[in-house]
């Protein structure tokens, strides 16, 4: 995500000092693009959206049960989209608001 602790000079000097990671920050209005972000939605779908939890301690337990049983059986991820297409749909996606947003301001107008 484009949060403003990855851009804080501690984080810039880790950067630094270890090449071999990147950040990569994706328009603010893609979270679906966003790996971290998709592993959550499965962590809520999973194992948060029906829970009962009477406690901090046990949704912290449960959250921990999840990563657990997700690593045992790791799978990497292979990007399979192609950036070009991811483009041209969020192009498309602003287009549409833009218009949406221009008709709201017309009907304003005209009350």
């Amino acid at each position: 995500d484009n949060y403003a602790t990855h851009k804080q000079p501690k984080v810039r000097a880790w950067l630094a000092r270890h090449p071999r990671w990147t950040f990569h920050f994706v328009p603010t209005s893609c979270s679906w693009l966003n790996a971290v972000e998709g592993f959550f939605a499965k962590l809520t779908r999973r194992r948060l959206k029906n829970g009962v939890f009477h406690s901090v301690v046990d949704l912290q337990a449960a959250i921990n049960r999840f990563i657990k049983e997700h690593n045992e059986q790791p799978k990497p991820f292979i990007w399979k989209a192609d950036p070009d297409d991811i483009i041209a749909a969020v192009r498309r996606g602003h287009q549409v608001l833009e218009s949406i947003d221009s008709h709201v301001r017309l009907f304003k107008s005209q009350e």
